[in-house]
């Protein structure tokens, strides 16, 4: 009976029943979850997250055999500022699900490389963009970034000009680093459309596109006066 019940329910039924299961199945591993846009969302402490995908992994009722992606967010105004985000799919089940954890600076998150070893180059995407440490990984080291590189580029309040900017140098016949230096002045882009000129908009309404041969009521050029 609970196998027919759970082809005839809805999908984010199936997915609530299933985050449930995880929530009950791995004794505080995961803390609670969360059915949103058709997707499967489990919170948990970020100590216990080797133990919760060693089961997600093992465990019959569940089979998430493959990771498919890990990702860093940052919440700047947070205590914990940063989510670490694990995405896995069940080939035997058909079904994703994600994980989060949450962490800072300076807590470091037991690496997962022991459970997922797909999970070494993203974790040190995470480490690189983010500066988010990974304890017990193998080789965390920066990835994308060049030899150098101050600062973590995908956190918010890293600059968007970034420290150094790089150039050719021809006298020294190489590429040097210098302080960004910003000597074009910022443009200003208006973003009018050039088939409709400079018409102002009506608040709260936009401005419309119109097509050239829509353009009726131009004002046309007074004709020129030729010569006597």
């Amino acid at each position: 009976m609970s196998e027919e019940t759970n082809v005839q329910a809805s999908p984010d039924q199936a997915l609530a029943d299933l985050g449930t299961a995880i929530v009950a199945d791995t004794a505080g591993a995961a803390s609670t979850y969360r059915v949103a846009y058709g997707e499967l969302t489990i919170h948990a402490p970020a100590g216990r997250i080797v133990e919760l995908l060693t089961l997600l992994r093992d465990s019959p009722k569940f089979r998430f055999h493959q990771m498919i992606d890990l990702a860093g967010v940052d919440y700047p105004d947070r205590a914990l500022r940063f989510d670490v985000v694990y995405h896995l799919l069940s080939l035997t089940k058909n079904v994703r699900v994600r994980i989060k954890v949450e962490t800072d600076e300076s807590i470091p998150v037991p690496s997962i490389t022991s459970v997922y070893p797909a999970a070494d180059w993203y974790e040190r995407e995470a480490f690189d963009m983010y500066g988010i440490l990974f304890s017990g990984h193998p080789d965390l080291r920066r990835i994308l970034t060049d030899y150098g590189f101050e600062g973590y580029p995908l956190r918010k309040d890293f600059p968007v000009s970034g420290y150094v900017e790089v150039r050719w140098d021809e006298a020294e016949k190489r590429v040097v680093y210098e302080p960004v230096k910003l000597p074009q002045e910022f443009r200003q882009f208006d973003f009018l459309s050039p088939w409709e000129g400079a018409r102002d908009a009506m608040a709260g309404q936009g401005t419309h596109y119109v097509l050239p041969d829509k353009v009726l009521d131009a004002p046309k050029p007074p004709p020129e006066k030729k010569g006597s």
